[in-house]
C-alpha cells in the first residue's frame, strides 16, 4: 500500500501553501478565483500564470491518484472507495468548471500570441480544443460514468473461483493455463469463464448504463456520434477513424495470415486435432511452464538487474521506485484486475500497479509498466504538468519497447535455452496482439456508430470480428462465452476508444527493437530522447524523436508483419 510519509518532495511549492488541504472544494477555490482575477496581456506574465496553475493542478491531480490507487490496491474497503468517490463526485466536477473558465480565459486573452510557438503550440491546441467541446451540462453525466466504471472495478475485482480447495483470483487460476495437461487446462478455463457468466447480466446492463451516457454527452456537445466526439476529446489530431478502418484491413491482410500459421504450428506441436481456447497458453513443445520468480520480491530484483544491464541510467531511475514503495504487484483477493503504472504528478514519481503471480507474462508487464515510469521519471524536470504528459500512442511506445529493448538481458530469469523461448512467446505474443487491438479498436467503432443496437447485435458484431481476426481457434459448444468474451477488456468499459493507441505503438516499439538489433546505444539514444520530450511536441515529432515513422497505414502494418515473420521463421 501507498506509503506518503516515505516520498520525498523535491519539487517545493511555489504558489500554493505546504498545508493546503483536500477535504472540500472550498480549500481549493480560493486559488482558481485568484488565477481568474489576474490579467494576460504579457508574455512573461502569461508564463508565470501557467506555472502557477501547473503547480495547483499538479496538487489536485496528485491527490486523485493517491485515492484511486489506494482504492484499486484494496476494492473491499468502503472507506478508500468512499474518499475516491467523495473526490470524483464533490470535487473534480469543480475543478473541471474552473478550470474551463481558466483556460477560456487564456485562449481568449492575447496570451498565446505572446508566448514562444515552439514551446506551447500542443498546450495552446490542447486548451482551445477544450474550450470548444466543453459543454457544462457533460459535467455531472462524466461524473456518473466515473461512479459506474467504479462498479466494474469492484465487480471484476470480486471474481474469484475454487480449485483444489483453494480460493483463487482469476489471474491466479490463470497460472493452469499453461499446464501441460489438456483436460486440467480445459477445467480450469471453463471456470473462470463460468465465473465470468456469472456477473453477465449485470455487465451487459453496467456497459448500458455507460453507453447511454456516452451518447448524452456526444449529443451535448453537438456531435453525431459518441465516437466523433471522443476522437476530439482524445486529441486524435494526427489520424481518423478513417485510419483505423485501414488499420483493421491492414492487420487482417497482413498479420492474420501470420496468426494461423502460429496457431497451425501449435495445433500440430500439441497433436490435437482442433485448437481450442484452452490451448493457447501452454508451452506447444510440452516444456513446463515458463515461471522466471516466486514472490514479488524476486521480480523486483531480477527487473532491476535488467535495466542495469541494459543502461545503467535505466537501473537508477528504477531503483526508486522500490526505494520509496512505488511498487504494488502480487494478485490477492479484493485487488482490482489488470495492471497500470499512475503518475503522482506533483511529486513527479511513478507508482506501478499489477497482479503478479509468477508467470512470464508478469515479467513482460513489470518491463511495460516500468517503460511508463520511466516516461515519467524522465520528464520530471519539465515544469509544467501540460507538457511532461505524453499523448497515449507515444506513451505506449515507452512501455511496449521496453519489452523489446529487454530482450537481450532475459537470461537474468531464465536459462540461455528458456529465455530464448521466452522471447520467441513474446514475438508470438505480439502477433495475437495486434489481431486483438484490431478486434477491439473495431468493435468500439461498431459500438458506437450503431447507437441503437441491441445486446444480441453486439454479440453478434463481436463474434464476427473474433472470426475475422482470431485465426481458427475453435469455441464450437462455447459460443456463448465467445459472445460476451469481451466483458474481460476493461477498457471497453473503462477507457472507450482507447485501444489502437496500442497498436500505432506496437508499430514504434518493433522499430526501436529493429534500431537495437543493429545498434542498441542508438535505439536507447533515440527512446530517452524522444520520452524525455513528454507531452511537448506533436504525436509525429515524437515519433521523428525516436527515429520512428508515424502512421497507422499498410506500410507500417506490412513492414512490422515481415519483421516478425522473419524472427518466427514462418
Amino acid at each position: 500500500m501507498l506509503d506518503l510519509e516515505k516520498l520525498p518532495r523535491e519539487y517545493p511549492r511555489r504558489y500554493l501553501p505546504c498545508d493546503l488541504g483536500f477535504s472540500s472544494w472550498e480549500e481549493l477555490r480560493p486559488f482558481f478565483t485568484e488565477l481568474e482575477g489576474r490579467t494576460l496581456e504579457d508574455g512573461e506574465g502569461a508564463a508565470r500564470w501557467l506555472a502557477d496553475l501547473s503547480e495547483l493542478l499538479s496538487a489536485i491531480w496528485e491527490e486523485r491518484s493517491i485515492r484511486y490507487i489506494r482504492m484499486t490496491c484494496d476494492t473491499a474497503n468502503r472507506e478508500h472507495e468512499e474518499r475516491y468517490l467523495q473526490f470524483v463526485t464533490e470535487i473534480e466536477p469543480r475543478v473541471k468548471l474552473a478550470l474551463q473558465e481558466l483556460m477560456r480565459k487564456f485562449v481568449e486573452s492575447p496570451a498565446p500570441e505572446r508566448l514562444p510557438r515552439e514551446r506551447y503550440f500542443v498546450l495552446v491546441r490542447s486548451f482551445r480544443n477544450a474550450v470548444e467541446l466543453f459543454r457544462e451540462e457533460n459535467v455531472p453525466l462524466e461524473v456518473e460514468e466515473m461512479k459506474l466504471s467504479q462498479r466494474y472495478q469492484r465487480l471484476t475485482g470480486a471474481m474469484t473461483v475454487e480449485f483444489r480447495g483453494e480460493e483463487l483470483t482469476l489471474q491466479q487460476a490463470a497460472r493452469y493455463l499453461e499446464d501441460g495437461d489438456r483436460d486440467l487446462r480445459q477445467q480450469v478455463w471453463e471456470l473462470i469463464v463460468e465465473r465470468r457468466f456469472r456477473d453477465k447480466d449485470e455487465l451487459d446492463g453496467l456497459f448500458d448504463e455507460l453507453f447511454a451516457l456516452r451518447k448524452k454527452i456526444a449529443t451535448n456537445a453537438g456531435f453525431e456520434t459518441y465516437r466523433d466526439y471522443v476522437f476530439r476529446k482524445r486529441e486524435r489530431f494526427d489520424y481518423t477513424p478513417e485510419d483505423c478502418r485501414v488499420f483493421h484491413a491492414a492487420v487482417e491482410k497482413h498479420v492474420v495470415p501470420l496468426l494461423i500459421a502460429l496457431q497451425e504450428r501449435r495445433k500440430r506441436e500439441l497433436r490435437v486435432r482442433r485448437l481450442r481456447p484452452w490451448d493457447l497458453d501452454v508451452d506447444p513443445s510440452g516444456k513446463p511452464s515458463l515461471r522466471p520468480f516466486r514472490e514479488a520480491a524476486e521480480l523486483v530484483v531480477g527487473v532491476g538487474e535488467i535495466f542495469r544491464r541494459l543502461d545503467p541510467g535505466l537501473g537508477e531511475k528504477f531503483s526508486v521506485l522500490d526505494r520509496y514503495g512505488l511498487l504494488d504487484l502480487e494478485s490477492r483477493k479484493g485487488k482490482a484486475p489488470g495492471g497500470y503504472q499512475a503518475t503522482l504528478a506533483e511529486r513527479r514519481l511513478p507508482f506501478i500497479f499489477m497482479n503478479a503471480v509468477g508467470r512470464h507474462r508478469d515479467l513482460r508487464t513489470m518491463l511495460h509498466e516500468a517503460g511508463h515510469a520511466f516516461h515519467t521519471l524522465l520528464t520530471r524536470e519539465e515544469p509544467l504538468i501540460f507538457l511532461r504528459r505524453p499523448p497515449l500512442e507515444f506513451a505506449e511506445v515507452a512501455s511496449m519497447s521496453m519489452e523489446l529493448l529487454s530482450h537481450p538481458y532475459w537470461e537474468v530469469f531464465y536459462s540461455v535455452e528458456d529465455a530464448k523461448r521466452a522471447r520467441r512467446q513474446h514475438l508470438e505474443g505480439i502477433v495475437t496482439l495486434l489481431c486483438w487491438i484490431a478486434t477491439v479498436d473495431a468493435f468500439q467503432h461498431w459500438l458506437y456508430t450503431h447507437p441503437d443496437h441491441t445486446r444480441a447485435e453486439r454479440e453478434e458484431a463481436w463474434t464476427s470480428l473474433r472470426n475475422r481476426f482470431g485465426g481458427i481457434v475453435d469455441w464450437e459448444g462455447y459460443e456463448e462465452a465467445l459472445r460476451v468474451e469481451w466483458h474481460k477488456q476493461l477498457h471497453i468499459f473503462l477507457y472507450p476508444f482507447y485501444y489502437i493507441e496500442y497498436g500505432i505503438a506496437q508499430l514504434g516499439a518493433l522499430g526501436l527493437w529493429e534500431t537495437s538489433q543493429r545498434d542498441e546505444e542508438v535505439a536507447l539514444a533515440h527512446y530517452k530522447r524522444a520520452l524525455s520530450l513528454g507531452g511537448s511536441r506533436p504525436l509525429p515529432e515524437l515519433f521523428q524523436a525516436a527515429g520512428l515513422e508515424f502512421g497507422l497505414g499498410t506500410g507500417n502494418i506490412s513492414r512490422a508483419a515481415a519483421v516478425l515473420r522473419d524472427d518466427l521463421a514462418v
